[in-house]
């Protein structure tokens, strides 16, 4: 079960850890923003919602491929992928925990129906946020991501965990992973 946390998660491990079962951390390495290269620094390194920056990198909005969702009190977590529309090719993998109690009812509603990306229903919404990445990670895809990202052996790729901040309050905790390029 989902556990309540009132504080952030800033670790690439701890976002894994949110959901029960064996663990699928990848292995990866904490990295300076400055040593996040091309085309991932441009992808990564800034306070924006990643929906709209894979979608302006790919040239196609994207949507929304939800793997696994735990759901305890306020709270909800999600395993997601991103997809170019009229594509299944994967773009991002993501972990997000959301506290639903820092939402309106027409954004919880939006997020628990899974038809959207987080970041374009925070923005459709104009939803007071701050995007505040918190850490970078060179990453080695694990089996999971190799399958996604269709990759027949691994190649590195890069991440980051983000806290968004929505009316000032710390409301959603974020693990993004690019496809490798």
């Amino acid at each position: 079960m989902l556990a309540p946390h009132t504080q952030p998660i800033l670790q690439l491990t701890d976002m894994y850890g949110i959901f029960p079962g064996p663990s699928e951390v990848p292995e990866h390495e904490q990295v300076p923003p400055d040593a996040v290269p091309e085309p991932y620094h441009r992808l990564l390194v800034h306070d924006q919602h990643m929906t709209v920056t894979v979608e302006a990198h790919h040239g196609k909005p994207v949507y929304l491929r939800v793997l696994e969702r735990h759901r305890h009190r306020s709270w909800i977590a999600r395993k997601i992928l991103l997809l170019p529309v009229g594509t299944d090719k994967v773009v991002q993998f993501g972990i997000m925990r959301i506290n639903l109690d820092l939402c309106s009812k027409e954004v919880r509603r939006e997020i628990l129906s899974e038809n959207a990306p987080l970041g374009r229903i925070l923005i459709k919404h104009n939803v007071l946020r701050v995007i505040e990445p918190v850490a970078f990670y060179r990453i080695l895809p694990n089996e999971p991501m190799r399958a996604w990202f269709r990759l027949k052996e691994p190649k590195p790729t890069y991440g980051r965990t983000a806290i968004i901040h929505c009316d000032h309050q710390p409301a959603v905790d974020l693990l993004e992973i690019v496809a490798p390029e």
